[in-house]
């Protein structure tokens, strides 16, 4: 069996009364896609962003290789290896491909606040962000600017800000969000291939693409995982169709 990368151990989260977060374990594999569902209101949200060092839990553990990250910073987490893509793009529309990705890149050589240095000149930088320019196939819009790319082609550039920055694991927030459907067929596609270079947990509700990419799919509904296996083992699951599936048919 493949290697865990990144273990969510027993994480609770209450806001008052209300309990987003119910003792709720999960892992992710190296080489796999885990697919996170669940109806609106089920805590997917707020899960990630427990994961992703934004909003604290009251119980629980988060390990990445073994290492404890549950009270590190946002920062901190990016530096042990947990690289997240957000629903909403924060990529700077008017500069180019490779400028975006060097912009993420400078995190990894530790150059952040060298404002006064000529980030061109950081060989080592640019090598960095070319490579991952070309893991998600963009080789040919490295000097395009990114407000000129399709929806799609934006996704592939926030992955490869993500990628630059070395993670061992990668938080996926949506990334079929507003696209149509040659889009998301473009985007399951290359993310089916970015799994060989760094596992993913994907929170997705286009399901014709959770049920193409995911190597295991856990359903979530009120803080809970209901529901955890392969595609066909979730769509025949009785409780995952009638707390979520069954809304679609």
């Amino acid at each position: 069996m493949a290697e865990i990368v990144l273990e969510v151990e027993c994480l609770s989260k209450r806001f008052g009364a209300l309990v987003a977060t119910d003792n709720l374990s999960l892992n992710l594999r190296q080489g796999e896609i885990h697919a996170l569902i669940g109806p609106n209101g089920a805590g997917k949200s707020t899960l990630i962003e427990q994961i992703a060092g934004n909003l604290k839990p009251d119980s629980g553990c988060i390990r990445i290789h073994d290492q404890d990250i549950s009270d590190l910073s946002t920062a901190k987490r990016a530096q042990a290896g947990l690289g997240r893509c957000f629903q909403v793009s924060s990529l700077a529309m008017p500069l180019s491909v490779k400028r975006n990705v060097m912009i993420a890149s400078q995190g990894v050589a530790g150059s952040s606040f060298r404002f006064w240095r000529r980030v061109e000149n950081e060989n080592a930088i640019v090598e960095n962000a070319l490579y991952a320019i070309r893991q998600v196939g963009l080789d040919d819009k490295t000097d395009t600017p990114v407000a000129q790319l399709s929806h799609g082609e934006r996704r592939q550039v926030e992955v490869a800000c993500a990628l630059a920055l070395k993670p061992k694991t990668l938080l996926l927030d949506e990334p079929m969000a507003g696209m149509g459907t040659s889009g998301s067929q473009k985007l399951t596609q290359f993310l089916a291939s970015l799994k060989n270079h760094v596992p993913i947990l994907l929170i997705e509700h286009d399901m014709d693409a959770v049920f193409q990419l995911a190597d295991r799919i856990s359903v979530l509904v009120y803080g809970k995982i209901i529901a955890s296996g392969d595609g066909e083992t979730i769509r025949n699951d009785a409780a995952v169709r009638e707390a979520y599936l069954g809304d679609a048919d």
